[in-house]
């Protein structure tokens, strides 16, 4: 009940503050002015947008994700198992019912794929950039702009940019020392301007942390280098970032496991021993007495007193040995830009980016090659070691040009990527006596592989948009883009039923966006837009229309349709001397749903394939406000309703019922989400005591059970030293995350969701998390 107080108090307070707003907006003179911008609200635009300011970025705690900086704004359900929203297999994103693959993601205009595991087009922003390089965060809930190099948002584009150099020589410093043996070091030095009138910087930073839970380590390597070089009126500028990141896993959980086991449980890696004796008896009960389903689906003890398991373990896949993910990364981007007398301006960018990545396994039935071989003393364990292995080499370029005609400003832009993308799915033989694998290093010469793909995805994208300034008050934009991605897959080795070679196309060659801005006074506007984007297949085969058999793919690759969606949105911006806000509505709907189905009789062997289940109904509204209280204190408020459902049932390629869920609520969709941020800063002082809502979310697709409501708190208190000496640019800053130890459920969906019942799909969040940072510009 308390957590619908606060989501109700949130939402009251901002209309409340919204109906002051309105009074007071005739007697200001110069609205805004004293306003301290942490969250820009995205003035003239037709869209709902706003930004995160970079003193809002610093005062998180040092390593934290740039994506996790969204969460406060409205719309925004963002989950991690780790305090720094970086731990990649739990990091989940979602905004308006779009979860984070019908996303759109860029970093200076580069795109970076949909952002989900495994990632076949791109990578995370956490190996993109360090929080400390980042310039500025820019969220669209409904739609990015037209240019947007993006195939996959159907919902909402985040637009990440990263600082420019600093026109004066000098270093920055900072360490952090926190929870669980947590540290990170960066450094930063400063070219300042040059002889050339350019300017650079180059960046390291290593963060290193033990698991919350559990046994194992976080931790990262990261180099930033950019440099900016005036030309005439125009630039050109570079940017390359190195990464090198691994992670232990946390175990998934299920809502029976927490009751049974808590939120503290995790994986044995401190028990090599222990993770064999469960395999083993896993592997008797297989053997002897059956399972029902798949070998690889959980078998449970019997329960009656033959070969059970350690207690309170009842399951083989309670608790794994191990298991982790390990990413190198190399992003490069050369963009200049470039004014052509007063009308013409081009800015034209090439980039490339190559990924090497193995996510690990310690998999029980799933035994090393010798295991019950007589005499055997090397791979002779009831656990082999199973990865999938990624491998990225893709290269692009991205064009824009905006030409002015009187009252008109037409943009145009264009996008081409060639992405080439292996997949692999290997098993590598362990000892029985003692773990003799690494599971934070690379793995080579497997004794089998399942499967290993080659895929080849092209992308090509133009679009073309007038804004026109009609009168002093209202402007109009309408424009469209057209998208074109060719997937190709080949099968190079491996053994059971797989697509051996296939291709397909997703293509919309007329996308348009239409939106309008009317100003009703200089404090004051209203908006409103509409919408209609694609998401292009996914070239993978763990997800996607090469996810299936061949037999299934050439039953679909004629017939298949991707994704789309329509959003309407409409709403008002506000401000006054001290308060600036944003209420927003919107209708979406999202049409060819996708989803793994059985294409006919399962007896007749037929296999699951990708289908267009139908299509999902969203209503909903926002709700931002930021109130300058006093020169020392300010209050961020938001809050969002979001009603996402589904129109249909699920039924197979024989039209036969497989769940009913029209009418039903979309998994990880919340339907409110509130935030409040009470925050001070003067004298040196600066501070902030923020409270997140997140709402009861279902994790089936028939919403038979869900994980209920919860509200995080988080604090963060810093001083500045001001005046000369060894003490000037010094900070200091504490950082204290879940503030009340708070134990919840934090991620769900880390293996997609079923239909109903209970399943392996959770990841508890972190408890109580505390950081200390010193800070220096020298």
């Amino acid at each position: 009940m308390k957590h619908h107080l606060l989501a109700g108090a949130a939402a009251g307070a901002l209309l409340l503050i919204a109906g002051q707003a309105c009074a007071a907006e005739a007697a200001a003179t110069d609205a805004g002015a004293s306003v301290e911008e942490l969250v820009v609200y995205g003035k003239g635009e037709s869209r709902q947008v706003q930004q995160i300011a970079v003193q809002e970025i610093e005062q998180a705690a040092p390593g934290t994700s740039p994506i996790k900086m969204v969460e406060k704004l409205p719309g925004v359900n963002f989950q991690s198992a780790d305090a720094f929203g970086a731990y990649e297999w739990s990091t989940r994103i979602s905004i308006r019912g779009f979860n984070q693959n019908q996303l759109g993601f860029t970093l200076d205009g580069v795109p970076l794929g949909d952002m989900s595991y495994g990632n076949h087009n791109g990578l995370h922003i956490s190996r993109a950039i360090m929080s400390e390089d980042l310039g500025g965060v820019e969220l669209a809930q409904g739609s990015g702009s037209l240019n947007t190099a993006s195939a996959s948002n159907l919902g909402g584009t985040l637009k990440f940019v990263s600082r420019d150099p600093s026109s004066k020589f000098g270093v920055f410093a900072a360490g952090t020392l926190g929870s669980d043996n947590m540290y990170r070091g960066f450094l930063r030095l400063e070219t300042g301007d040059l002889p050339s009138g350019g300017r650079a910087y180059l960046s390291y930073a290593k963060q290193d942390t033990d698991k919350w839970k559990g046994y194992g380590v976080q931790k990262q390597q990261q180099i930033d280098f950019k440099f900016v070089q005036p030309i005439g009126e125009g630039k050109v500028s570079a940017f390359y970032d190195w990464s090198q990141r691994r992670e232990n896993d946390y175990q998934d959980l299920s809502l029976e496991m927490i009751k049974r086991l808590g939120y503290g449980f995790d994986n044995i890696s401190n028990n090599y021993a222990l993770a064999n004796q469960i395999a083993n008896t896993a592997l008797t009960h297989y053997l002897t007495k059956g399972t029902s389903g798949d070998p690889a689906y959980c078998v449970s003890d019997p329960g009656d007193g033959t070969n059970s398991y350690a207690a309170p373990i009842k399951c083989n896949d309670d608790a794994y040995f191990d298991a982790g993910g390990l990413r190198d990364d190399k992003l490069w981007s050369i963009k200049g830009e470039m004014p052509f007398g007063d009308m013409f301006n081009a800015t034209a960018q090439i980039y490339g980016h190559t990924n090497k990545g193995q996510g690990t396994w310690y998999a029980p039935l799933n035994p090393s090659p010798n295991y019950g071989v007589p005499g055997a003393t090397t791979n002779n364990s009831s656990i082999s070691y199973r990865t999938t292995e990624y491998n990225i080499d893709r290269s692009g370029v991205v064009l824009g040009g905006d030409l002015t005609l009187g009252a008109h400003l037409v943009r145009l832009g264009g996008w081409y990527e060639d992405n080439d993308f292996e997949q692999a799915r290997r098993y590598y033989g362990l000892d029985a006596a003692a773990n003799n694998r690494d599971s934070l290093a690379f793995q080579s010469n497997p004794y089998k592989t399942r499967w290993h793909y080659a895929f080849n995805t092209k992308t090509t994208q133009v679009s073309l948009e007038d804004n026109w300034t009609v009168t002093d008050a209202l402007k109009v934009n309408f424009g469209f883009k057209s998208l074109k991605v060719e997937n190709k897959a080949k099968f190079l080795d491996g053994y059971g039923p797989l697509v051996n070679s296939g291709q397909i196309q997703s293509k919309d060659s007329f996308l348009p966006q239409v939106g309008a801005n009317y100003k009703l006074n200089e404090n004051s506007e209203v908006f409103g837009s509409y919408t209609e984007n694609m998401r292009a297949f996914v070239s993978a085969a763990t997800a996607g229309p090469f996810s299936t058999t061949q037999a299934g793919f050439d039953a679909i690759k004629g017939k298949l349709k991707p994704e789309s969606s329509k959003t309407f949105e409409a709403g008002w911006r506000f401000k006054t001397a001290d308060f600036q806000g944003v209420i927003a509505a919107y209708h979406v709907k999202f049409d060819n749903r996708l989803l793994a189905t059985a294409s006919g009789s399962g007896v007749a062997g037929n296999p699951s394939v990708l289908s267009n289940v139908g299509s999902v109904t969203t209503n909903g509204f926002e709700t931002a406000g930021t109130w300058n209280i006093t020169d020392a204190f300010s209050l961020f408020g938001s809050y969002a309703y979001n009603d996402s459902s589904f129109d249909d049932d699920v039924r197979n390629g024989s039209g036969g019922l497989v769940a009913k869920t029209a009418g039903k609520s979309l998994p990880d969709a919340p339907k409110s989400i509130a935030n409040l941020s009470l925050a001070y800063d003067q004298n040196g002082w600066h501070g902030a005591l923020a409270a997140h809502y997140t709402g009861e979310r279902y994790i089936t697709y028939t919403n038979d059970l869900s994980v209920p409501a919860v509200t995080t708190l988080d604090l963060s208190l810093g001083y500045t030293f001001e005046g000369e000496g060894l003490t000037k640019g010094l900070e200091i800053q504490a950082n204290v995350t879940n503030l009340l130890d708070k134990d919840y459920v934090s991620t769900i969906g880390s293996h997609g969701f079923s239909n109903s019942g209970d399943s392996q799909t959770l990841l508890a969040g972190a408890p109580r998390q505390m950081f200390v940072t010193v800070r220096k510009q020298f």
